[in-house]
């Protein structure tokens, strides 16, 4: 690394430093500050990407950025795994790195339009305030030596200015969010500002502003809250969320899975249970409610709890009081509830399949988690998190996401929500690092295997496929068409054989496959599978025939 500081010519004049403290007076006033911020300073130094990061302790959080991919904005980059990154945190002043410096660039094939960039222009401003490292600019120009004949002094104007205007900026919207708070008579609570790489929420579309409005409204009470939605859109990390902003932060959240305990262990495991109390209980034993006094039980998967002990959980949430296993006093708790679930409930209550007493309990503050497909714009930003995040577990130096593959990745409908994204962006990854032929590993789209055709990824079940009668029946155009009448004796029978044969229709057409079949039908995969089984469309091993 070698820092250059040249006096003879001055390429950023007085004009533009005026221009420059004009454009960011009038930034803090803005609601997209950051971007009128970066937008300031490419216009005072001429340069082809520039980014502004937040220092959160040892990471930098990309605020705002001009010429990189647009995934740049959901990656955190640890300053001590990015050499040119720590020798601009290191400094006081603005760094300028050789063309030929040996210092891998973080932005190694970010820059829209340029994948090599092995010779290029490279400068870092640290942003200080009363001597604490508040952020960083970061600028690339395609020519080499671009920014070699800036003035010293000029570059240190810029970067005082810029760390006020950050500074401000960051004051600003705490400010506003504060006032959003407390206009909806809530708490504010703004300590929990750096949460762990992987705890927090990422999303700039509409509908995840509306549920970060939601989250934040209804955390700091202790309302029951009740998450809903599609498998692998994130509800447990929403419920991490209001208990982070919740007064209760400093006590335990206790997470339980309520479909995977066994049903005649479920009233232990919630209330707890005495040594001697059925067989295998050698030992007293704390239950889930118990380890959560004072704090969160998060209930996950609520849908699949049994009626049998719906009624017992419904008296413990209503009253506060505990009965372990095997005893005959009670215990009074302090607990709040967050219940998730992917199903829809009050179908569920309509079909008698779960309490109304107890929905109604739980359903105090309904919370809506938005599929991904619903989600315009953060496809880009959560594959960029995902790739940092297997970058280094993966010990790469560089990971990045072409710009075609980027055009994939918005283009799939993604069936399996986040979670399918991050499978897929998981094993696009390894099959990167085979094909990698230098230091920088590229996804493309030959790496994002299994969604160009619509279909689930590996790591997604197996799609079901159906018997050899389901099969004959939706291989025939007209077998089992919606137009078909068939005279109704059986309200129930008749709506399940209506069913059946708009779904037999919707497979036939979609040559057998599942998750194309739910598209279409604007369902979920998985309650298209369910909804199937029930109707009597069998999973089978045999294959379907054309």
């Amino acid at each position: 690394m070698t820092q250059i500081r040249p006096t003879s010519v001055n390429k950023v004049t007085q004009s533009s430093l005026l221009n420059l403290a004009m454009d960011l007076a009038s930034v803090t006033a803005q609601s997209n500050r950051f971007e009128l911020l970066i937008s300031a300073v490419r216009g005072a130094i001429n340069c082809d990407a520039v980014v502004l990061l937040e220092c959160r302790e040892n990471v930098l959080v990309p605020l705002a950025q001009r010429g990189l991919l647009d995934d740049v904005l959901g990656r955190h980059f640890v300053i001590d795994e990015h050499p040119r990154l720590a020798a601009i945190c290191e400094d006081r002043y603005p760094v300028r790195f050789a063309a030929d410096s040996p210092l891998p660039d973080p932005y190694d094939g970010m820059v829209v339009g340029h994948d090599d960039l092995s010779v290029h222009s490279c400068m870092g401003i640290p942003l200080y305030l009363e001597g604490s490292l508040i952020g960083a600019v970061t600028l690339d120009s395609i020519a080499p030596n671009e920014f070699d004949e800036i003035d010293s002094r000029a570059l240190d104007i810029i970067a005082a200015m810029a760390a006020m205007a950050l500074n401000t900026s960051m004051l600003m919207s705490k400010l506003e969010r504060k006032s959003h708070r407390a206009q909806s008579l809530v708490q504010a609570l703004t300590e929990d500002e750096h949460l762990k790489e992987g705890s927090s929420i990422l999303g700039q579309s509409e509908v995840m502003s509306k549920l970060m409005q939601s989250i934040e409204l209804v955390a700091p009470s202790d309302f029951a809250v009740l998450i809903e939605g599609e498998t692998g859109v994130g509800k447990e990390l929403v419920a991490r969320k209001l208990h982070s902003l919740s007064q209760r932060s400093s006590a335990p959240m206790v997470y339980v899975n309520c479909a995977a305990i066994p049903q005649h262990l479920i009233e232990s495991e919630l209330f707890g249970h005495v040594k001697g109390a059925f067989t295998g209980a050698d030992r007293d034993r704390d239950g889930k409610f118990l380890l959560a006094d004072g704090g969160t039980l998060f209930l996950d998967e609520i849908g699949e709890l049994p009626l049998e002990v719906q009624g017992t959980l419904l008296r413990a949430i209503q009253n506060q009081e505990i009965q372990a296993v095997g005893r005959d006093k009670t215990k009074n708790v302090d607990v709040r509830i967050i219940a998730a679930t992917n199903r829809v409930l009050s179908d569920e209550v309509e079909n008698k399949r779960f309490r109304a007493d107890l929905f109604h309990r739980l359903s105090v503050f309904p919370v809506h988690v938005p599929p991904l497909r619903e989600r315009q714009g953060d496809t880009l930003l959560l594959a960029g998190h995902f790739a940092e995040q297997y970058r280094r577990k993966l010990g790469l130096r560089q990971l990045i996401i072409s710009e075609s593959a980027g055009e994939v990745l918005r283009g799939y409908q993604w069936p399996g929500n986040v979670r399918e994204l991050e499978h897929v962006i998981s094993r696009a990854a390894l099959l990167a690092r085979s094909d990698q032929q230098s230091e920088l590993t590229v996804i493309g789209p030959s790496h994002l295997t299994g969604i160009q055709e619509g279909k689930y990824t590996a790591f997604s079940q197996p799609e079901p496929q159906l018997s050899s009668e389901d099969a004959r029946q939706f291989s025939s155009k007209d077998e089992f068409s919606n137009t078909d009448v068939h005279p109704v004796v059986n309200l129930k029978e008749a709506t399940e054989r209506y069913q059946k044969g708009i779904i037999l229709d919707a497979l036939r057409r979609k040559e057998g496959n599942w998750a194309q079949a739910a598209r279409e039908l604007s369902m979920d995969r998985a309650n298209l599978v369910r909804l199937g089984k029930r109707l009597g469309i069998t999973v089978h091993k045999s294959v379907v025939p054309n």
